[in-house]
């Protein structure tokens, strides 16, 4: 039986753009933000103010349309919340892709699929609004998790609602209703919801990154955004 990244692979021509973006044209900044980064001190990281504005001039200065990066990566960046601090071990093992670019920016959905759930997580620096769409691929579901939208991109939807391939499905939110970050894109593959609904953690404790990261494949499998 073929896995569930063997047959995202053999299917990458046919997945539509997530976000709005020319490979031809459009420059990616990739973000570091583990303790590696020094030129982002703790006090910008816990400020989102001031970490909007590392991330805008950031992306101004590079020319870039959006920011990218953050699978498997082992973050400094979420020590701004008590949200990923729960237990002995805190979180801190990014489990999705983050596209940051401005609020406002379309998201749209990669391939047919329906509404599997939403929500409003409206803790500090957690997804805020969260869509998840089920897909089906020779036989085999997956799941797809977009978290930091707008609240607009979650109203009148209903559970198992039909979603079309490049249908604009939600849009980056704003701060006030995203979590509490600067505007991006949360983008997660999942295999198995485990009875989640509405959410799925998106950071994992790094000792238990093998079992979290066997369920949440890379997601530029579909994004194909980075090289």
């Amino acid at each position: 039986m073929s896995s569930c990244k063997e047959i995202l692979q053999r299917h990458r021509a046919d997945f539509h753009r997530v976000v709005p973006f020319d490979p031809g044209r459009d420059k990616l900044y990739p973000f570091d933000f583990t303790g590696n980064n020094t030129a982002l001190s703790p006090d910008e990281i816990a400020d989102t103010e001031r970490l909007a504005a590392y991330i805008t001039s950031t992306l101004k200065a590079h020319q870039a349309r959006y920011g990218i990066g953050g699978y498997g990566e082992h973050r400094t960046l979420y020590a701004r919340s008590k949200h990923f601090d729960q237990g002995e071990e805190p979180r801190r093992l990014h489990l999705g892709i983050d596209i940051w670019g401005p609020a406002g920016t379309k998201v749209m959905a990669p391939l047919d699929g329906f509404v599997h759930s939403f929500a409003f997580n409206n803790n500090d620096s957690d997804y805020g609004a969260t869509l998840i769409l089920t897909h089906h691929l020779e036989g085999e579901a997956f799941h797809t998790l977009y978290g930091h939208l707008s609240l607009n991109s979650i109203k009148n939807l209903y559970e198992h609602q039909r979603v079309s391939k490049g249908e604009v499905i939600a849009e980056f939110g704003m701060r006030f209703e995203n979590g509490n970050w600067p505007p991006h894109l949360h983008f997660q593959l999942i295999k198995d919801m485990q009875d989640w609904k509405g959410d799925y953690p998106g950071v994992c404790r790094f000792s238990e990154r093998q079992q979290w990261l066997a369920n949440c494949p890379d997601p530029d499998l579909i994004l194909q955004m980075q090289a």
